[in-house]
């Protein structure tokens, strides 16, 4: 439904949903002084990916600011609490299709090397374990395009990463 025009806002087009791409948030907390990182496994009841490591990360709700949807992924997978001011973008992926995204999907994955709370699987179901690993030792089974994304960050590669496109 379109919005009414006002001074501050133009008149708001309808949306292209069948052209939609998914807006997604994901979150690299970075301990700096022992280079570690907060990963989780998905558990084999995840919708995508069983057995695999990722990042914390998740599905902007509609009208979210994308940073709202990473600090809420963040704590709602892992308890652990940083302030949207404190995240960083690290890396941009573009994917052409994704599970839940047949028309592609944007993920912002950001940075924090601030944090409070210690990491613990707050989603049993989801996934298998949340824990802090060395970034010398990130597993290989590993969601493609976050691990991507890790490598890149950690080494100071690309900022942006296109999956599925031709």
């Amino acid at each position: 439904m379109a919005q009414p025009q006002t001074d501050d806002h133009p008149k708001a087009l309808s949306p292209a949903l069948a052209s939609m791409t998914l807006l997604v948030a994901a979150v690299i907390v970075h301990d700096k002084a022992t280079n570690r990182v907060v990963l989780l496994q998905r558990s084999q009841n995840a919708k995508f990916a069983q057995g695999m490591w990722d990042l914390p990360v998740g599905k902007s709700e509609p009208g979210e600011p994308i940073t709202e949807t990473a600090v809420r992924e963040l704590y709602e997978e892992t308890g652990l609490t940083v302030k949207p001011e404190s995240l960083k973008v690290a890396h941009i992926i573009h994917g052409a299709w994704g599970v839940e995204a047949p028309n592609g999907f944007l993920t912002v994955v950001f940075v924090a090397h601030e944090w409070s709370g210690e990491p613990e699987n707050r989603e049993p179901r989801k996934h298998a374990q949340v824990r802090w690993v060395h970034a010398d030792a990130i597993p290989e089974e590993f969601v493609e395009t976050t691990a991507s994304a890790l490598h890149r960050y950690l080494t100071g590669g690309p900022q942006v990463s296109l999956d599925g496109w031709d």
